[in-house]
Formats: structure tokens, sequence, C-alpha cells
């Protein structure tokens, strides 16, 4: 949850220069090519729907990584992360067996409610609700790409599946970044050999380290109990916000956040008994 958040923020200062789709570009493009390049996924003899596990995985994380960067450029961090928190909240929230879950998923409504109709945006304003529905967008992705990682994880071995995924993940983003990139590494005074490093760094940081450390928990837990332990992931985004890009949130918001963060909390106790 660190190296994810940390690599959002660390993301944003790359929006001036490439923009929100050109560094979502870049930060995919070499995400795959480290993944192929260690993994060296072997494609002939897979069966198709292993194959098209793959594929929808790349789409769900392209979506999520795309729409997610969009909404931290428009919203702090700790609101675009709460809001995307739907997503896993929902899965653990669909597989869960008892009747108490719905008071769970009440609180974290009540949660994301005191964030968007109360909640105030960086400059002391309204939240901008374009990011509000790129953030509400990631967190249906997120739900996706939980489900296809399961799967992916299951049928490929290592991370030749994550590999596949997020070389069409890439490729999905590609005709919404790849002229942003190209405007913003070839602009007059531009440094394109320091922008592309802190890129190749940034992708490390997200996606190609944690996404290979969730693909492996999923292997160890069911997705439910995956969903619900991630539930700290606000709270966490919250704190790297404030300290590498300086985004104090309001008291509502901190409530807001609470809110969701109890109900992931609340969700994990109640179905481990």
């Amino acid at each position: 949850m660190f190296l994810v958040q940390t690599g959002i923020a660390f993301s944003k200062p790359l929006f001036g220069p490439l923009g929100v789709s050109g560094t979502t570009f870049l930060r995919l493009g070499f995400a795959a090519v480290i993944l192929l390049a260690v993994t060296r996924p072997r494609l002939r003899g897979r069966r198709p729907r292993d194959l098209a596990a793959a594929a929808l995985l790349g789409m769900a994380s392209a979506g999520m990584t795309l729409l997610f960067a969009g909404a931290i450029d428009r919203l702090p961090m700790g609101t675009a992360a709460t809001i995307e928190f739907l997503g896993p909240l929902a899965v653990a929230l669909v597989f869960a067996r008892r009747a108490s879950h719905l008071l769970w998923a009440l609180l974290a409504a009540g949660g994301v409610a005191l964030l968007t109709l109360l909640g105030e945006g960086g400059e002391g304003g309204g939240l901008d609700p374009v990011g509000l529905l790129y953030a509400f967008g990631a967190a249906a992705c997120y739900a996706a790409y939980i489900l296809f990682t399961d799967k992916v994880g299951a049928a490929f071995q290592g991370f030749q599946g994550l590999a596949v995924s997020m070389t069409v993940g890439a490729l999905a983003v590609a005709p919404f970044g790849l002229g942003q990139a190209w405007h913003g590494l070839t602009e007059p005074g531009a440094s394109p050999l320091m922008l592309l490093l802190a890129v190749a760094g940034v992708s490390l940081l997200l996606p190609v380290i944690p996404y290979a450390l969730e693909m492996t928990a999923l292997r160890r837990m069911p997705q439910r109990v995956f969903s619900v332990l991630v539930s700290l992931e606000p709270a966490v985004s919250a704190l790297v916000g404030l300290v590498v890009l300086g985004q104090l949130l309001g008291a509502v918001q901190l409530a807001g956040i609470g809110c969701v963060v109890a109900a992931s909390v609340g969700a994990t106790l109640t179905g481990r008994r």
C-alpha cells in the first residue's frame, strides 16, 4: 500500500510536462517492458480463456491506472483513494455471507457521502465533479482488477500473466497517452532523458512491485479477505499525500475516510468469526 501511494504521489509532478495520459502510458509501458524481460511469458498452448483473463486484467489495470491518475490530478489523494477503495470493499461485501455486512456497507456509503457532498477541494472549494467521476470509475476497475488478478495468478506460473496483462494495459492506454508523452518529451526545453528516468523509477513503485505483491497475496488468500485487509489504504493515501504533496485534509474529509476504513475493519473482524 505504501509503494502504491508513494508511486502515485511521485507521479503527480510528471503530469505537468507529460500529461496525465502520457505519464500513465509511459508508466505502463516501462512496467510491461520490465516484466516481459524478466518473465519471458510463453503463450503457445495457452487456453483461450486464460489469455482472455490476462487481457481483461490488462484492461482493468489500464482503466484503474488512467482513471485514478485523472482523479488525483483533480482531487486530494486521500479523497480519491477512499472513493477508489469502494471497489475492493464491494468485492468483500459481494462475497460476504452475513447480513451484518450490510451495516458496514451503509457505514462506507456514509463515509463517501461525507467526502463527496460535504468535503472541500484543495483550494477550499467544492470537489471537482469530473475528478469524482474518475474516482468512481477507478473503483469499478479496481473491483474487476481484484477478480481477474486471482484468475490470472492461478492460470499462469510466476508473473507471466502479469507481464501479458501489463502489455495489454499499455497498448490500451496508448491511443490516449502516446501523443501527450511524445509532445512532453520533444517540447523545447524539455529533458527527455531525465523525464524517462523519472517515469522508469516511478513505474517500479507502481505498478511493477505492488502488482506482483498483490498477485502473490491473492494466490494465498480468498478475494474477500484480500479486499478487506487493504482497508488502511485510504488512510495511507492521506498520509502520503500530506508528507509528499503537502495535502492537508479537513475534518469532514478525515471523518469520511475514517468511516470507510472502519467499515472495512468491521467487515474483516466479523468475517473471521
